[in-house]
C-alpha cells in the first residue's frame, strides 16, 4: 500500500510539474525545526500505524528556489520500539520478542508545492505539498531481558554468519501541509514514511537457527516462556522489509537574503 502510494505520489508531482505553464523564480532561504514523533511497522507491528510512538526532533535548511518546489537538508532523531506481550494475536505473544533502538538520520529530500507558496508574501500562504529523498541512518536494536537491555545485533539471533551493518540507507517520502504565519516564519505539518531495505530494525527476520532448542528460553534467540521454539521455525516474515516514520510539526524561519542586505528587503509580497 505504501508503495503504490509513493509511486501514485511521484505521477502526480511530474504531472503537475508538466502541466506548470509559468514558473516563478526566487531563492529563499529557511532553517527549520522538527517536533513530533517516530514510530515503526514490521514483525511486531505489522500493520498498526501510530502504534509505540516515541517523541522525535530534527533541524533542516531549506532552499525555495521557486514558488513551487525546494530542496532541504536536515537530521533527525527518534526512537522505535515494539513488544510482542502487547499483541492481540496469539502466535505473537507466544514468540515473546520485544525490541527498542534510537535512530539517527541525515536526509536530503525535494519538495514539491501543490500550488504557489511562499513565507513572507501576502498572496501564497498557504499549500500541500509532497516530498521524496534519500536517507542515511543509524539504528542498534536491544532487547528487554531480565529486567536489563541487551544488544540483538552481535548476537545473531537468527543464525546470521556476520551482524548487519548498523549504517544504512533508507528512501523518505510523504505529504504534508504548510502556512505563513507572519513576514518571517511558516508553520508545517507533515507525515514522512521511510522505506528502510533491511528487516532488521527489529532483529526478527526469518526462521529460528539450529542452535535454538531446550534451556534456550530467556536468551535472546528464543524468549517463548516454555522455550518451545523449534530449529527452522518460522521467526518473523522474511518476505517483507521493515519501515520507519516521522510525524509531527515543522517551525520554518526565514533567513535574511544575503544579496538584499546592501540593497534593502524591498516591499512585503513584490515578487
Amino acid at each position: 500500500m505504501l508503495k503504490r502510494t509513493f509511486l501514485y505520489l511521484l505521477c502526480f508531482t511530474a504531472l503537475s510539474a508538466g502541466a506548470q505553464i509559468r514558473k516563478r523564480t526566487f531563492s529563499q532561504r529557511e532553517l527549520g525545526f522538527f517536533g513530533g514523533a517516530s514510530y515503526y511497522i514490521g514483525d511486531i507491528n505489522p500493520r498498526i500505524h501510530f502504534k509505540a510512538s516515541h517523541p522525535a526532533f530534527g533541524a533542516f535548511f531549506r532552499y525555495a528556489y521557486s514558488y513551487r518546489y525546494a530542496f532541504r537538508f536536515g537530521l533527525n532523531y527518534g526512537e522505535l520500539s515494539g513488544n510482542d506481550a502487547l499483541s492481540n494475536e496469539a502466535d505473537q505473544k507466544e514468540r515473546n520478542l520485544n525490541f527498542r533502538t534510537k535512530i539517527y538520520e541525515a536526509n536530503a529530500i525535494a519538495e514539491f508545492n501543490f500550488v504557489e507558496y511562499r513565507i513572507g508574501h501576502d498572496r501564497y500562504k498557504f499549500t500541500m505539498y509532497v516530498f521524496a529523498g534519500l536517507a542515511g541512518y543509524y539504528f542498534n536494536p536491544k532487547a528487554k531481558v531480565d529486567g536489563g537491555y541487551e544488544s540483538l545485533r552481535t548476537a545473531h539471533t537468527e543464525g546470521q554468519s556476520k551482524s548487519y551493518p548498523k549504517f544504512q540507507m533508507s528512501i523518505p517520502f510523504g505529504i504534508g501541509l504548510k502556512w505563513n504565519v507572519g513576514e518571517k516564519c511558516g508553520l508545517g505539518i507533515e507525515w514522512g514514511p521511510r522505506r528502510t531495505f533491511t528487516d532488521y530494525l527489529d532483529d526478527i527476520k526469518g526462521a529460528y537457527p539450529d542452535f535454538v532448542g531446550e534451556g534456550s528460553s530467556g536468551g535472546l534467540t528464543d524468549r517463548t516462556e516454555n522455550g518451545s521454539a523449534a530449529a527452522g521455525g518460522m521467526r518473523g516474515n522474511p518476505s517483507t522489509r521493515d519501515w520507519y516514520f516521522y510525524y509531527g510539526l515543522t517551525l520554518n524561519i526565514k533567513l535574511p537574503d544575503p544579496r538584499k542586505q546592501c540593497h534593502g528587503a524591498g516591499r512585503k509580497g513584490r515578487r
